[in-house]
């Protein structure tokens, strides 16, 4: 792993050691199909090679990190004992909650208890599938 402490690249090593000296890298593509993934991690190393540090615009910011950030915010207010009142005002403004708390529509509402129903399943271990790369909401 060759990481800067926020971007990382894994390489793997199939066979040998790396207490020998240098190495020579090999990198297999195999069909068209499974050559568009492998390419990303191809072009930051090197990127890195040639600049000696992380292109950040190859590291593109992940979309789902301002939702996950919420996520963490609704778990923090949760433990200090907010309500979904409150979680909401901290989220999007005690003006916006005046405006669309008693609405019929409850939109806010319904936004705060499903951010309260991932903020819980994430502590029941749901953030371990973050670690791992699984795709969640």
């Amino acid at each position: 792993m060759i990481s800067d402490g926020l971007r990382r690249i894994r390489l793997d090593l199939r066979s040998g050691t790396l207490l020998a000296g240098p190495v020579t890298f090999h990198y297999r593509l195999c069909g068209l199909q499974a050559a568009g993934p492998k390419l990303p991690p191809l072009q930051r190393l090197v990127a890195l090679g040639r600049h000696r540090r992380f292109l950040s615009s190859l590291f593109p910011p992940d979309p789902r990190m301002a939702r996950w950030i919420d996520v963490l915010r609704v778990h923090d207010g949760l433990a200090d004992g907010a309500s979904q009142r409150d979680l909401a005002a901290a989220l999007y403004g005690t003006s916006r909650v005046q405006e669309d708390w008693q609405d019929g529509a409850g939109s806010l509402r319904s936004r705060v208890r499903r951010l309260i129903a991932e903020a819980n399943a994430m502590a029941r271990g749901g953030y371990r599938g973050l670690m791992l790369g699984n795709n969640l909401s």
